[in-house]
């Protein structure tokens, strides 16, 4: 039974000194996007999109409400169907108002959509840049500080963000 307890105490102690012996890194992926040109101009593409859209989602919505002014202006001497005629009118264009919202911001809609297709491959370059450095240097886990809430302290030393711009061609 002491044997045991010993060869127990013997093994969390070589699995405690094993884990001590990971390599961590950290990346500031907020440091490395400012300093790659391309994401700054799907920035300005995604920026100027959204704002194209939202004017587009202003007007049909001013149309809307000026369709409901009128039929309120003009409510006591309409008949019933056209008061009818009217109102299916306004909901009508606030339909359309809100089909414009989701199709340009919605979860599935347009600005996700071009979202995906001009950062992914940003995205899909620094991760590969990532996965080569650490596999280099033996590191274990590599943590984006950007997304860290929990990190308090870290070690500039650990902080492998100017690597990852060079492995990818841009000098800091």
């Amino acid at each position: 039974m002491m044997r045991k307890s010993i060869l127990f105490l013997l093994l969390m102690f070589a699995v405690s000194v094993t884990a001590n012996a990971q390599k961590y890194a950290l990346i500031d992926m907020e440091y490395i996007l400012e300093k790659i040109p391309a994401y700054g101009l799907a920035n300005e593409q995604l920026n100027e999109l959204s704002q194209k859209w939202q004017n587009e989602i202003e007007t049909v919505s001013q149309e809307a409400q000026n369709t409901y002014k009128d039929y309120q202006s003009k409510y006591a001497s309409l008949s019933d169907e056209q008061r009818t005629k009217k109102e299916e009118e306004v909901i009508s264009k606030e339909k359309g108002v809100s089909e414009l919202r989701r199709k340009y911001f919605g979860p599935e809609g347009e600005l996700t959509k071009r979202q995906q297709a001009l950062m992914q491959p940003i995205q899909d370059d620094i991760y590969e840049a990532v996965k080569e450095i650490a596999e280099q240097k033996g590191y274990s886990v590599v943590v984006d500080r950007a997304t860290a809430t929990s990190i308090i302290f870290a070690s500039p030393r650990i902080d492998i963000s100017n690597e990852v711009l060079s492995k990818l061609g841009y000098s800091n």
